[in-house]
């Protein structure tokens, strides 16, 4: 008789930090390897405007914390070897501020290994080598990690999906709308005329 125990998906934390190490960046989905592309400018400058935007607001309302391009990983603790079954690179992501202080007390060698925790909020811009499947695989696997809100911003059609997990379909925002961080960031806000301005 075949024994058919499951594959089990994923790395030893130890060869998936060698690998990042060796190879430069990369995503782990679904047990594939998916290097982390460079980025056009103008993707760069959106992911800056964001970021200064969403941390200025976070830190005067003493929300959380915003990472650019940083890597987060699924843990999986199995017979007390640490193993990854996926990894992710978001353009930016947010993480409420008492989840992030519990995860770096919980955690103390929390600066000497890869991010173990999903954020609240994670933010991809669409560049013009970027495939719409791939986007739109990467955003159901954020909601099924458990993140809460996610904005799919493409400044070449000027428009913004805004994702979430109660609800299968996105709502797009075009025109002079507002992006609004809604119960995960409360209070911001700002028009698609001003985030796609230059």
């Amino acid at each position: 008789m075949v024994d058919s125990a499951p594959v089990k998906i994923g790395m030893p934390l130890e060869e998936f930090m060698r690998l990042f190490d060796q190879e430069g960046p990369f995503e782990l989905i679904n047990g594939e390897r998916k290097r982390k592309m460079p980025n056009v400018f103008g993707h760069s400058e959106m992911i800056l405007l964001l970021l200064r935007l969403l941390d200025a607001f976070t830190l005067m309302h003493g929300l959380g914390n915003v990472y650019p391009e940083t890597t987060f990983i699924l843990p999986e603790f199995a017979d007390l070897v640490d193993w990854v079954k996926g990894s992710r690179i978001p353009d930016l992501m947010f993480f409420a501020a008492n989840r992030i202080a519990n995860y770096k007390t919980e955690n103390p060698n929390h600066r000497t290994r890869p991010l173990a925790l999903v954020p609240d909020l994670v933010i991809e811009v669409v560049s013009p080598n970027d495939q719409y499947s791939e986007i739109d695989e990467k955003v159901d696997l954020y909601l099924a990690d458990g993140v809460r809100l996610v904005w799919v911003i493409d400044p070449q059609r000027r428009k913004v999906s805004v994702h979430t997990s109660d609800n299968d379909q996105p709502h797009v925002l075009k025109g002079d709308a507002l992006l609004k961080g809604e119960d995960v960031l409360p209070g911001f806000e700002i028009s698609l005329t001003r985030l796609f301005e230059s």
